[in-house]
């Protein structure tokens, strides 16, 4: 799932600087655990909604989120972003901290994490083509049939997975694709500016207005049972995967490049698929491995077209 993506995610507390000497091997190692961090976001979702309600865990998972990341750029004395960068956070905050992990959420209360993994595998291409919107660049001829290839695998898979027509929880996800592109290419021309780590950390923190409020209503209307699972799936999906996954990922991304770290990436649906068979006990259907792989070959080849 790429809140997981190298458009936002980021580069490690006071990492950024020449003097970094991460080896090779190191940055490679980083870089496959933050690939591993994502890879486990549906299934500790799931696990989460066994005792928490969908808006309550995607509200108490962004405050505690936004605690980490608040408590970082406290200690490190980081400024607040200029003005002219407050838009762009907003534009992460709703797709990243919001809207993602909340659409995701929701589909996932009717959806196996298997398949919102396939779909949600389709989140690369997503963003490159919100990236050429933005930024004007223009992709390849190969880069467009591969693009369209993926998409047509995962469109013909929830179809065929849905009985032959989209569920809410479909749509749900597709809808999830296109806010979380938008923040990931939002949250990249950031990073131009500044370090990735802050545009997500202060994304977290500028949610917090809203998140604050939002977990203590829907905590007095949603039930709460407090077990094992609800509570890891809680604490990985906000420290996991919306903050430290991160910082991990990007550290191991500035070591060894964006063309490898991507390409340790693109296991992540697969990943996805493995978890959910090991720690949900579900079952897969033939499709599901087959469509996962296929979007991965489709985005190899358009990342090798945008080389």
């Amino acid at each position: 799932m790429r809140v997981q993506s190298s458009a936002i995610a980021p580069a490690a507390i006071a990492i950024d600087s020449p003097s970094t000497r991460t080896t090779g091997t190191t940055g490679t190692l980083l870089a496959a655990l933050g690939v591993v961090a994502f890879s486990l976001t549906f299934p500790a979702t799931a696990w989460g909604l066994e005792g928490f309600g969908p808006w309550s865990l995607v509200a108490v998972r962004s405050v505690l989120a936004a605690v980490i990341a608040g408590a970082c750029l406290l200690a490190l004395r980081i400024p607040v972003p200029a003005r002219r960068h407050r838009a762009g956070l907003a534009v992460v905050a709703a797709g990243v901290v919001v809207g993602f992990p909340l659409l995701t959420t929701l589909a996932l209360r009717t959806s196996t994490t298997a398949h919102a993994a396939v779909v949600v595998g389709l989140l690369p291409l997503t963003t490159a083509l919100f990236s050429a919107l933005r930024v004007g660049t223009r992709p390849s001829r190969t880069f467009w049939a591969a693009a369209s290839a993926g998409a047509a695998a995962v469109v013909a898979f929830t179809v065929q997975q849905s009985g032959g027509a989209l569920t809410t929880a479909d749509l749900y996800l597709f809808a999830a694709l296109l806010v979380c592109a938008a923040g990931y290419t939002e949250g990249g021309r950031l990073a131009r500016v500044m370090p990735g780590w802050q545009v997500i950390g202060w994304a977290l923190v500028l949610c917090l207005p809203l998140t604050v409020p939002a977990a203590a209503l829907a905590l007095s209307y949603e039930p709460v049972r407090l077990t094992a699972h609800s509570v890891a799936g809680l604490l990985w999906v906000a420290a996991g995967s919306q903050f430290l996954g991160l910082v991990v990922w990007y550290r191991g991304m500035a070591a060894i490049g964006i063309p490898r770290a991507s390409q340790l990436q693109l296991a992540q649906p697969l990943l996805t698929l493995v978890w959910s068979v090991l720690l949900l006990g579900e079952h897969l259907t033939v499709a599901a491995p087959l469509t996962a792989a296929a979007v991965l070959v489709c985005i190899a080849v358009t990342q090798r077209a945008r080389s």
